[in-house]
C-alpha cells in the first residue's frame, strides 16, 4: 500500500505565514523598496481588513478568502519592512552617514582576540565619532586586525579604544564565483575593516561591559581550559572544542577538510544534532526520577535552560538556534499537554528566527538544517519501511541508516549549490561517526561536569582523547578512499531549482504512485539534461583570460574551452586556502576540467600568444631592452612592483590595455594611475576594481 501521509499545506498556518514572510524578505532585499512604497502597499490592505468589521456575517463568510489573502499580503509587507529596518545602512545613526576620514573613532572590542597567522583579529562595535572632545553617538561594526608582534596587544572583550586611522570599507575580491564577503558582513552589520599597528590606537581607562556576554566568554574560556588540561593532543583538543561548544579556533584545517570530504562535517560544525543528543540525555536523566508535580515543573524549565545555554555557548549559530527554538516549542507544548506538529513547529521556529533576523535566509547552515529536518520528517518512515528486521540490533542499525539516507534527499541540492562537492561515502562514514561522536559528546559533557574531581577527569580525558583519535583515524581513511569526493560540481540557482523539482516529483510518484508525478519528474530530468548540455557546449567554446585579485600574489588563468593554463606564483598551485577560495570557484563556474590544468613555464617577462591576442606579464625583474623597436602586445600586466614608470613602458611597448594586479603596492598603483590619466591610456586596477576578465578572440 503506498504511503500517503504527506503534509497538506492548508493545515499548517505557520507554513503559510513563513512563506509570505520569506517572500517579503526576498522582494525587499532584491528590489530595495523605500518606506513610503511599503506604506503605500500596506495601507489598502489594512483598509480592506478594517472594512470587514462593518460587513454582515453573510458577506464576511462569502469574502473569507479575501480576508485570508489580505492577511497573507500583510505578512509579505511585514517581511519587507523587517528587512528594511534590519539593514544597518538604514539605521538613523549608522556610522556610514556621518563618518569622514580624519575623525576620531571610539570602539568597543566585542570578542576576545583571535590569533591568526600574521595578526590578531577581533570584531568591534563603533560607539561614537568626533573631533577633539565633541562626540556623536553612532552605531556599526568593524573588523580589526592588530599587528602580531612579540607582545600580544593588551586588549580583551569589552576593551574600548580610540583610533584616528581612516576605516576601509569592506570590499569583495571581484574574482568570478568568489564568496560574497561584503554581503556576508553587511548581514551582520559589519561595513568596515582596518589593520592597526602599535601606536595607532589608544585605550581609555573605562570598559564597556555586557555582563551576560562577558559571562558566556568566561564560561567558554573555562570550558576550553578544562579540555586542554585533560585531553591529550592538540588535534584531539581542537575536535573536542568544536564538538562540545562549537569553538573552531584550534581546529586543524586539514582535518576539517577530511571531515568535509567524508560527509560528516556536521559532527564538528555544532548544530541541531548536538542539541538533540543533549535533549535525549536530559530526557533520560529525568526519566530516572519519579513522575510527580515537582519533576513536572522542573523538567521543562531545566531542559530549556540547558538547551539555550548550550546554544548561546556555541555562538548562537542559526542552525543551533533553529533547533533550540524547535525544541522549545515541543517542550512547552508537552508541558501544556498539547501535541505539536513537526511541520508547524519547524515553520514557527523559522518564522521567529526570520522576524528576529531576516538575513538568516542567506545563511547556508540555516537553509541546510531546515532541509535536513524536513527531509527526515517526510522520508524517514518510507525509507525505514524498505527493510524489516526481527533482530532488535539490526533494526536499530537500519533505523540509523534510514535517517542518514532520508537527510540526503533534500539536502543534496543545497550541498551542491553552496559547496560544489558531494561525499560519496557519507553513508559509511555517518554509520560509524555519528554513534562515536555521540559517545564523545556524552563523555565530554561528563568531563566538564566532573572537572572538580582530578582523578576522574584524568581518565575521562584520556578516554575522550582516545575516542577522538579513533574517529579522526576512521575519517582520514574514508576521505582518502578512491572516488571519496565528487569535486567541482557546478550547480547554479536554476539547476538547483530543477533538481528539487525532479526530486520532489519523483518522491511523490514513489509515495503515491502518481503517473502525473512520474511524468513531471521526467520533464524536470529532461530540463536538467538540456540545461547542463547547453552550458557544457557554451563552456567548450569559451576563450578568456582572468587576472585574479589576490593580495600580494600574481595569478592569471588563460581558459580555452574546458582547459586552463595558469600563470602566477607557485604557492597558488598548492591545495590550500588561496586556491580553494580564489581560484577554484572561478574554475568551477567556467566548467574547467581540474585534471587538465597546466602551467605556463617561465611566463614572467615573456609574451604569450593565444590566437590573435598577445599577453605580456611584466614583473620587477624586467629590464627595458636597448632597442628602438617597440614590443607590440594587446594586454600588458604589471606585477611584483616593477621599478618602471608608465612613460618608460610606453616607450618600450605598444599596448591596448594596462592591468595592475594584486601583487603591486597601492602606492605604486596610484602613481601609475595618475600617469595613465595624463597620457590617456586604458588601465585597470585589480585591487580596486576586482578581477580583470577579458574574452580572447
Amino acid at each position: 500500500m503506498p504511503y500517503t501521509n504527506l503534509p497538506h499545506f492548508k493545515k499548517y498556518p505557520f507554513v503559510r505565514l513563513s512563506v509570505c514572510l520569506i517572500t517579503g524578505i526576498l522582494l525587499q532585499w532584491y528590489l530595495q523598496f523605500t518606506i513610503p512604497v511599503l506604506v503605500i502597499f500596506s495601507c489598502p490592505i489594512v483598509f480592506v481588513l478594517l472594512l470587514f468589521i462593518l460587513l454582515s456575517s453573510t458577506l464576511k463568510f462569502s469574502l473569507q478568502w479575501l480576508r485570508g489573502v489580505c492577511i497573507l499580503l500583510l505578512f509579505v509587507a511585514a517581511g519587507a519592512f523587517i528587512t528594511y529596518t534590519r539593514d544597518i545602512r538604514h539605521h538613523p545613526n549608522w556610522v556610514g552617514k556621518y563618518y569622514r576620514p580624519g575623525q576620531n573613532i571610539l570602539l568597543t572590542i566585542e570578542e576576545p582576540l583571535v590569533e591568526k597567522a600574521n595578526s590578531y583579529k577581533a570584531l568591534a562595535s563603533i560607539n561614537a565619532i568626533g573631533q577633539d572632545t565633541v562626540w556623536r553617538k553612532v552605531n556599526g561594526k568593524v573588523i580589526l586586525y592588530f599587528y602580531k608582534g612579540k607582545v600580544k596587544p593588551a586588549l580583551h572583550y569589552c576593551s574600548q579604544i580610540i583610533i584616528n586611522k581612516a576605516l576601509s570599507p569592506i570590499k569583495n575580491s571581484g574574482n568570478p564565483g568568489a564568496f560574497d564577503y561584503n554581503q556576508y558582513c553587511l548581514f551582520r552589520g559589519i561595513t568596515y575593516e582596518e589593520f592597526l599597528y602599535p601606536g595607532e590606537y589608544a585605550s581609555p581607562a573605562n570598559d564597556n561591559i555586557n555582563p551576560m556576554q562577558n559571562a558566556l566568554f568566561n564560561l567558554r574560556d573555562a570550558t576550553i581550559n578544562v579540555i586542554q588540561q585533560n585531553i591529550p593532543g592538540a588535534r584531539e583538543q581542537g575536535v573536542a572544542e568544536a564538538l562540545l561548544i562549537g569553538y573552531r579556533g584550534n581546529l586543524d584545517a586539514d582535518l576539517l577538510q577530511e571531515y568535509s570530504n567524508a560527509g560528516v562535517v556536521h559532527i564538528i560544525a555544532i548544530s541541531g544534532l548536538h542539541l538533540a543528543m543533549i535533549y535525549g540525555l536530559l530526557l533520560f536523566i529525568f526519566g530516572l526520577f519519579p513522575s510527580n508535580r515537582l519533576t513536572g515543573i522542573l523538567k521543562p524549565v531545566v531542559i530549556l535552560l540547558v538547551l539555550w545555554l548550550a546554544a548561546l555557548l556555541a555562538g548562537a549559530m542559526p542552525s543551533i538556534i533553529r533547533a533550540a527554538i524547535m525544541f522549545s516549542f515541543i517542550i512547552v507544548g508537552q508541558a501544556l499537554g498539547r501535541r505539536t506538529n513537526i511541520y508547524n513547529t519547524l515553520a514557527a521556529s523559522a518564522f521567529c528566527m526570520l522576524v528576529y533576523n531576516p538575513f538568516y535566509l542567506w545563511d547556508a547552515g540555516f537553509i541546510l538544517s531546515y532541509a535536513a529536518v524536513i527531509s527526515i520528517a517526510l522520508f524517514y518512515r518510507p525509507v525505514r519501511n524498505w527493510l524489516f528486521f526481527k533482530n532488535k540490533i539490526l533494526e536499530k542499525i537500519w533505523e540509523a541508516t534510514a535517517i542518514t539516507i532520508a537527510v540526503q534527499i533534500l539536502a543534496i541540492p543545497i550541498i551542491l549549490f553552496y559547496f560544489h562537492q558531494l561525499a560519496n561515502f557519507f553513508l559509511v562514514a555517518n554509520f560509524i561517526a555519528v554513534p562515536l561522536s555521540c559517545a564523545i559528546l556524552y563523555s565530554g559533557l561528563a568531563l566538564l561536569c566532573l572537572s572538580f574531581i582530578p582523578f576522574v577527569t584524568k581518565w575521562l580525558g584520556m578516554a575522550v582523547g582516545f575516542m577522538i583519535q579513533c574517529l579522526d583515524s576512521f575519517i582520514e581513511r574514508v576521505s582518502h578512499l578512491p572516488f571519496a569526493v565528487w569535486n567541482d560540481v557546478y550547480a547554479d540557482g536554476i539547476l538547483t531549482i530543477l533538481l528539487y523539482g525532479c526530486i520532489i516529483a519523483a518522491c511523490i510518484w514513489l509515495l503515491r504512485k502518481s503517473r502525473k508525478s512520474l511524468f513531471a519528474s521526467l520533464l524536470f530530468l529532461a530540463a536538467i539534461i538540456i540545461y547542463t548540455s547547453v552550458n557544457l557546449m557554451a563552456s567548450s567554446r569559451q576563450q578568456k583570460m582572468i587576472v585574479y585579485n589576490i593580495p600580494h600574489q600574481t595569478a592569471v588563468d588563460v581558459i580555452q574551452g574546458n582547459r586552463c593554463q595558469f600563470i602566477g606564483d607557485s604557492v597558488l598551485l598548492q591545495d590550500g586556502p588561496l586556491q580553494k577560495y580564489d581560484l577554484t570557484p572561478s574554475r568551477i563556474i567556467n566548467r574547467v576540467n581540474s585534471q587538465a590544468d597546466t602551467t605556463f613555464k617561465n611566463a614572467e617577462n615573456t609574451c604569450i600568444n593565444i590566437h590573435n591576442t598577445r599577453i605580456f606579464l611584466l614583473d620587477n625583474t624586467f629590464i627595458i631592452p636597448e632597442t628602438t623597436n617597440k614590443i607590440a602586445v594587446d594586454v600588458l600586466i604589471l606585477s611584483k612592483n616593477p621599478k618602471l614608470t608608465i612613460p618608460a613602458l610606453q616607450n618600450a611597448f605598444t599596448f591596448k590595455q594596462l592591468v595592475f594586479d594584486g601583487s603591486n603596492q597601492m602606492g605604486k598603483i596610484r602613481r601609475w594611475k595618475k600617469d595613465c590619466d595624463s597620457l590617456h591610456l586604458r588601465f585597470y586596477s585589480v585591487p580596486e576594481q576586482g578581477a580583470f576578465v577579458m574574452d580572447i578572440n
